[in-house]
């Protein structure tokens, strides 16, 4: 199979400021937003800009992360911003949905203002959550459930927020 260049392009980018959080949407892509109106969460994918440099881009592992993890982990067993390809997830609760002006405004979101867009798909259950997770011991006692980790102490949790 013969490998071909991969072309990202942003779709919008993250606006946030005194009236929350906005994800501006390029009037191209506009016509995407038919039909997303309804739906409680969206899942964002962006692009992590700030760390996209060929330093970020070839860190691996990490140093013990979270104060209970092991002392080591896989990059991939993170959900840090600083990745091979700096692609991110978050799972964002719809606000509002304003097709004509390219604008969904979000309740909140771990993103910096003028973060690349790439991609938005609705949140639908079926597709999107599991019945019957498990996860190492280290982050057991970790929110399950979207709504409670806004209460959740999450500076406990990181080595350097200590």
């Amino acid at each position: 199979m013969a490998q071909t260049d991969c072309v990202v392009s942003p779709l919008g980018y993250i606006r946030s400021g005194k009236k929350g959080f906005i994800l501006e949407i390029k009037p191209e892509y506009r016509e995407a937003l038919i039909g997303l109106e309804g739906f409680s969460h969206i899942n964002v994918l962006w692009w992590s800009h700030l760390l996209d440099n060929p330093d970020s881009r070839r860190v691996l592992t990490c140093e013990k992360p979270y104060v209970k993890s092991p002392d080591r982990l896989g990059i991939f067993a993170t959900r840090s911003p600083i990745r091979p390809n700096p692609i991110c997830l978050t799972v964002a609760q719809v606000l509002y949905v304003d097709e004509a002006n390219g604008r969904i405004g979000v309740a909140w979101i771990d993103a910096e203002d003028g973060t690349p867009i790439l991609d938005i798909k609705p949140y639908i259950p079926c597709s999107d959550r599991v019945k019957n997770v498990s996860t190492p011991a280290w982050n057991a006692h970790w929110p399950a459930w979207y709504e409670e980790s806004g209460e959740f102490d999450w500076a406990s949790e990181f080595v350097n927020a200590q």
